[in-house]
């Protein structure tokens, strides 16, 4: 405004009224055809002077630019052109010193000699003196140096291929030697019949040639410099000359000026007064007057003390001093005043004050600020409630988002059935616990947490159990039904200064949860109908909330509890293997990792762990199908590849019944990994279908992961899986986990890896305290995924514990074979099962001799129970009927069947093996 009052003071003309009005510019004088005198104010004059010293700124600074870019570019010129005259020069000298050198009198005399380094090398450092070269070398033709400015390296091969110079020809090139950068010349040295019998090389670096380009450079830039000051000079001659003819801007501009501010200033919607040194008043736009009631005019010249304005705004205005967004009150609007002083710069001195009417936005800004503060807080409760899937946490949420900020108690009463996990009751809730209460104070007399609430009928509780929200503004009216619920209760309550309620259901899904209360004690205003609003949004979000919770922890419940089901209860007695296992559920929901460890006959045992992709009822039952299938494998007594091969058709028709019933591709996605260890031959065979490698423990401590093909997931079927047999030391560990253990959302695989490398690295350590140490250096706090974990110690059966015989394929050698038997369980104290053991052994080794081909082995194996195997060269299995009467044979088998515990047949690459096994005694 200070700068709109400089330039829109009236004309200096004695015959004017000598005040400033507003309207239009001033009328040519028609006797004269002149207009006025309209020079400008000091202030007009500074600006415009300003405004011209800025172009010629702006011009002196682009002169700057061109001559900067000149002498740059003259000066990059002159370097370049330096650059290449040196080489030259650099070339020419090195050349004209070599072939001077080659050609010279006595050269080739002094290279045919006895002694040429003698003859040369004075020769060629006084050469090297005299023109200034840094080097003259001189070689025979298989590159032995004859001279060299360093003697040490007289007598060394020279550097450099003179193949062509041996050619003949001369060789000019820039290298970087060890003295820098630098042009060598190489020139042969012909004897008398012309040949070449030797070389001459003479270099010389390149910051030894100095032209005369380079000091072209300081005249080019002495030029630049005086260019600079010429147009520092001329830029300086014209700002001068500017100042002296420069008097105020032209008749067209100063009208269009004097249009534009008188249209601006009549038509803001925001109330303008500039008033002068002297406190009175010289300009009032058209906004001003309205607010102030002054008619249009009546304010010329005038005091701002005799304009009858209000006392606080009659003072701001006639104090002079600058004023920020004070609100003062006019009639019966209120007006927001800033006020400025002006007179700096030279210009007049006086105050502009700018009036906003801000009567309307005063009202609807305290509703507006209401607004705001419910919107924050619905926002962030809609993030604070529901964070965990919990019912009784959530609840809190709720009380702790509310107070202080909206209520000053807050209380949250649930169904009973809901708090134990079970389904809503559909309809009115009859069972309500308190399951969370937070207030401003602890000493309050509600009914704390756990408390069983009384239903009386007609109360605003039961009201809500209907699904309906009441809103009781003042409690202490006698007449109101929130004192039935507890009349002693109610006094206390209204005693310590609650006064108004909220009460809202919690609903979700047409379900009613429960009821939450909203009390005011601090707060002096009562609960209005906003308020219920926002009482009615948090119970929603809260409703849902715990909805989601109660479905959630139910769901997870029959998770866990179908995940525990299927897993092992416990780990079967068996000999061969020391095991520990631990398994550990996701917090995040139940997966799909298991693990087993399944006996075998023949002493063996097989280790099985594997994991199903997701989480939830769907991957637990897959993990329980898939650990059945196993199971039943397992008794085929497969080996590990063709076990994960009928696992994968299995895998493959999950997917094709799921994507069946859910109507479009669904992939399960498993992995597994399968051992067979055979403490005999301590020999473990495994496979596994995309499932990390197991990690070998040698009793020494060293760790190693088995070179063991992945294969490919379950569920491809097609793609072949590989078994690899290797030989454990007695007292080794193999360890057996899932990816959970390794790998989580912070940590690469490999890393995992590392670390699990680490924690196995040390000996002599039990599989329970392998496990612990295991979970102590890789597992997270909270884990994102299952894990399982897996150790087996290996043993071996002693070998007075094994007998074993060849046969030969004639009935005869059974009689032998059958005292061996006996005199070995003599030996073994199981006389008690001579007679079944020699009748079990007799009838599968004559069947063998009959009906299959050699080699023909018996083995006995005296562990848990008394194992006998038979084994041939054929892959005919034997099969269990029952015998006519009139049959003279078919009831071996069946003998076997009824003295055994149980017997089968496992096929080996060379032939089967059939196994009967009986419980000691």
């Amino acid at each position: 405004m200070a700068r709109f009052w400089g330039r829109s003071r009236a004309p200096a003309d004695p015959g004017a009224t000598g005040e400033y009005r507003a309207g239009p510019p001033p009328e040519r004088d028609q006797q004269s055809d002149r207009r006025p005198d309209r020079r400008p104010p000091p202030e007009r004059r500074r600006r415009a002077i300003l405004g011209m010293r800025s172009v010629a700124g702006q011009v002196f600074v682009l002169q700057v630019v061109i001559i900067l870019v000149l002498v740059i570019a003259a000066g990059v010129e002159v370097f370049v052109q330096a650059q290449h005259d040196t080489t030259v020069e650099a070339r020419n000298r090195s050349l004209a010193v070599a072939q001077t050198f080659a050609d010279a009198p006595g050269t080739v005399a002094a290279m045919e000699s006895a002694h040429p380094t003698a003859l040369l090398q004075p020769r060629a450092e006084a050469t090297r003196l005299a023109t200034g070269v840094d080097f003259v070398v001189v070689t025979d033709d298989h590159g032995i140096r004859y001279t060299h400015p360093i003697p040490n390296r007289i007598g060394k091969k020279f550097v450099g291929d003179i193949g062509p110079v041996l050619a003949g020809q001369t060789v000019t090139e820039t290298i970087q030697g060890t003295i820098g950068p630098l042009v060598q010349a190489i020139v042969p040295v012909f004897d008398s019949d012309h040949r070449v019998i030797g070389v001459v090389s003479a270099g010389i670096t390149l910051k030894k040639i100095s032209t005369a380009a380079q000091h072209r450079l300081p005249v080019v830039l002495g030029a630049g410099a005086l260019a600079l000051g010429l147009a520092t000079a001329g830029t300086w001659l014209v700002v001068r000359r500017l100042r002296r003819q420069t008097h105020g801007l032209g008749p067209a501009e100063m009208t269009r000026m004097y249009e534009h501010h008188d249209a601006v200033l009549h038509a803001v919607r925001e109330g303008v007064l500039i008033i002068g040194d002297d406190r009175r008043m010289l300009l009032a736009n058209d906004e001003a007057c309205r607010l102030l009631d002054l008619p249009l005019g009546a304010y010329d010249r005038r005091l701002v003390t005799e304009l009858g304005l209000d006392h606080r705004l009659t003072e701001l205005l006639d104090s002079g001093d600058a004023v920020t967004d004070e609100v003062v009150s006019a009639g019966e609007r209120l007006i927001v005043v800033n006020i400025r002083t002006t007179g700096h710069d030279d210009g007049p001195s006086g105050v502009v004050a700018t009036l906003r009417d801000s009567t309307e936005l005063r009202a609807l800004s305290g509703k507006a600020d209401q607004a705001r503060k419910r919107l924050k807080l619905l926002y962030e409760a809609s993030a604070a409630i529901g964070t965990t899937l919990d019912v009784t946490r959530t609840a809190e949420e709720l009380t702790e988002a509310a107070v202080p900020r909206f209520a000053d108690f807050v209380t949250v009463d649930l169904a009973e059935s809901l708090l134990r996990g079970d389904e809503p009751t559909p309809g009115r809730a009859t069972d309500l616990r308190r399951a969370a209460l937070r207030g401003l104070r602890a000493d309050t007399p509600f009914f704390p947490v756990g408390t069983s609430i009384p239903l009386p009928s007609g109360t605003p509780h039961t009201q809500a159990l209907e699904g309906r929200s009441v809103l009781e503004p003042a409690l202490s009216d006698p007449a109101s039904n929130w004192r039935l619920t507890d009349p002693e209760r109610a006094e206390l309550i209204v005693g310590q200064g609650i006064h108004s309620l909220v009460v809202v259901p919690l609903l979700a899904r047409g379900m009613l949860l429960g009821v939450a209360h909203f009390y005011r004690s601090e707060k002096p205003e009562p609960f209005d109908a906003d308020d219920l609003s926002v009482a009615e949004e948090l119970g929603a979000r809260t409703a849902v909330c715990i909805d989601n919770a109660r479905r959630f922890t139910r769901e997870h419940e029959m998770a866990v509890t179908l995940q525990q089901s299927l897993l092992p209860g416990g780990l079967p007695e068996q000999s061969a293997l020391d095991v520990a296992y631990r398994y550990l559920p996701a917090q995040a929901g139940v997966g799909g990792d298991w693990f087993d460890v399944i006996p075998l006959p023949g002493a063996r045992i097989a280790l099985v762990v594997g994991d199903v992709v997701g989480h939830g009822l769907h991957a637990a039952a897959t993990m329980g199908r898939l650990r059945t299938a196993v199971h039943n494998f397992s008794t085929l007594d497969l080996p590990p590849d063709e076990l994960l091969g009928h696992l994968d058709v299995l895998v493959n028709q999950i997917d094709q019944d799921r994507a069946a019933t859910d109507g479009g591709t669904s992939i399960t996605g498993a992995t597994c990994l399968y051992a067979i260890y055979d403490p005999v031959s301590r020999r473990c065979s495994m496979a596994r279908a995309g499932h990390l490698p197991p990690a070998l423990v040698h009793p020494d401590g060293s760790v190693e992961f088995p070179d063991l093909p992945a294969g490919p997931p379950l569920g491809l079927v097609g793609l072949p899986f590989e078994t690899v047999e290797t030989e454990l030391p007695e007292g080794s560990q193999l360890v057996l986990y899932t990816d959970g253990l390794v790998e989580d959302r912070v940590r690469d695989i490999d890393v995992g890896l590392d670390l699990l490398r680490a924690a196995l690295a040390r000996p002599h350590r039990t599989p329970e305290e392998t496990c612990q140490a295991v979970l102590d250096a890789l597992l997270p706090d909270r884990p994102t995924d299952d894990v399982a974990l897996l150790v087996a110690r290996t043993r071996a059966l002693p070998a007075d514990q094994v007998a074993a015989w060849d046969l030969a394929a004639d009935p005869a050698a059974v009689a032998g074979l059958r005292a061996g038997v006996t005199e070995q369980l003599t030996a073994w104290e199981l006389d008690e099962l001579a007679f079944s053991t020699e009748l079990i052994v007799s009838e599968l080794a004559t069947n063998a001799i009959r009906y299959a081909a050699e080699p023909i082995r018996v083995r006995l194996l005296h562990d848990r129970t008394l194992v006998c195997e038979v084994s041939d060269g054929s892959s005919t299995s034997p099969h269990l009927r029952y015998a006519a009467t009139s049959d003279e044979g078919g009831r071996g088998l069946f003998l076997v069947a009824q003295l055994s515990e149980r017997w089968g047949t496992r096929y080996t690459p060379d032939g089967k093996v059939i196994w009967a096994e009986q419980p000691l005694p």
